[in-house]
């Protein structure tokens, strides 16, 4: 197992009285491609920018191995050259891209000798050769977005976090960014990934951190964390489609068949039927058990049992569909924790007030036991009736108590 190259603990950062990152405890191995993700406002850019040294916590470390033992962050003085960054839609100088990447390299200290040779080398991988000496304003997002990211790796840094590298660029030039990131873990390097984009998240990362409020609510591989659904699903494809009046009967066969290996507590948010079928992709949605061999023994009924009705010709499970699932169910619990920690957190303030109500009331006036009345002898125009909270229902007003 590799050795740990970042840790956070208890991460917390705040914005006058809002929490954006809110005490989040990390650990990730070299080598690791880590995915943050989560809404707009979770808490990713901040996290990513306290790693990267742009922001300071207001509390709690970011441990960082640069060679030997790990050291607090703050006190590390290389780490400007131990990391690339690359921020969300980045933006340079009007200048050639020759020019603009041999001034980063310079910036980090990397070995002038070398650097003609290293932007050569990185703008061939990311098929820019031909626009090294065209200005940088004339280039589309896509080929921004590849500068950026070269721009992050020029000093060949162990550490590479990138923000939203994807966003609003094109299939092609999300191929070959994504192909970029896998050659670089290739290499060794331990990379960071905030996105809200699931797929391509899903696609390259090893391990995910779910973000909420600014909490860490679930961090694995994305297996394990499908693994926590209460409802898995698999899809298959078949070669022709099936007849509209053919459907509604095939599938409630279907359904008896395969009924042991069905999902019983279907969510009827996802789905009210366990099987479903869609025309257009020509595909049948199987929501399932989870269970591994329950995948193997639907695959051999659907194409023993019905051979004549249809031929398969492919099975997927989705990454994506579970990643968004998983979220959304994590989202909901922590939404709920959170309530449910609010709800505890008013009832004790009440009962703390009417405590200090109680006590104040008992230092100040004359308790009459019988009534379960606080008498106020100079107050007669207002009362004061905590004979309920103390167990006194049969408590009658009078003009001589102070209410509430």
């Amino acid at each position: 197992m590799s050795e740990t190259i970042i840790k956070l603990e208890n991460l917390t950062k705040k914005f006058d009285k809002f929490t954006a990152v809110n005490n989040i405890n990390l650990e990730v191995r070299k080598g690791e491609i880590i995915g943050l993700v989560g809404p707009n406002g979770a808490g990713k850019t901040t996290t990513i920018k306290m790693i990267a040294k742009i922001l300071k916590s207001n509390s709690g470390r970011i441990l960082i191995r640069t060679s030997g033992d790990l050291e607090d962050l703050q006190k590390v003085s290389a780490t400007v050259t131990h990391m690339g960054f690359l921020i969300d839609i980045p933006e340079f100088y009007k200048m050639t891209a020759n020019s603009l990447l041999k001034y980063f390299a310079k910036l980090q200290n990397y070995p002038k000798k070398e650097i003609n040779e290293r932007i050569d080398f990185l703008l061939a991988f990311f098929n820019l050769t031909e626009w090294k000496h065209e200005n940088v304003k004339n280039f589309s997002k896509g080929m921004k977005q590849k500068v950026g990211l070269i721009q992050a790796i020029i000093h060949d840094p162990e550490i590479i976090i990138l923000d939203e590298p994807q966003t609003g660029l094109d299939p092609l030039a999300r191929v070959d960014i994504r192909n970029g990131i896998k050659q670089l873990q290739s290499q060794g390097k331990t990379i960071f990934v905030a996105s809200h984009m699931l797929y391509e998240i899903s696609e390259i990362c090893d391990k995910i951190a779910m973000i909420n409020r600014g909490s860490i609510i679930g961090f694995d591989t994305v297996e394990n964390l499908a693994s926590a659904l209460k409802t898995r699903e698999i899809t298959f494809e078949v070669l022709e489609p099936l007849t509209p009046q053919d459907v509604e009967p095939l599938l409630s066969r279907l359904i008896e068949k395969l009924n042991p290996y069905l999902d019983k507590d279907l969510d009827p948010s996802i789905s009210t039927i366990p099987i479903k079928y869609y025309p257009e992709e020509k595909e049948l949605k199987i929501f399932y058990d989870g269970n591994d061999t329950s995948i193997g023994e639907i695959l051999k009924i659907l194409i023993k049992e019905f051979e004549s009705d249809f031929t398969v010709v492919s099975y997927t499970q989705e990454k994506t569909s579970q990643l968004e699932r998983v979220y959304s169910q994590m989202v909901k619990d922590n939404e709920l924790n959170i309530q449910n920690d609010e709800i505890k957190e008013n009832i004790i303030f009440l009962e703390a007030i009417a405590a200090c109500l109680f006590f104040a009331a008992i230092i100040c006036s004359e308790f009459d036991k019988k009534t379960g009345y606080i008498v106020f002898p100079k107050i007669n125009k207002y009362k004061l009736i905590l004979g309920k909270y103390l167990g006194y229902p049969s408590a009658e007003k009078s003009e001589s108590v102070c209410c509430l």
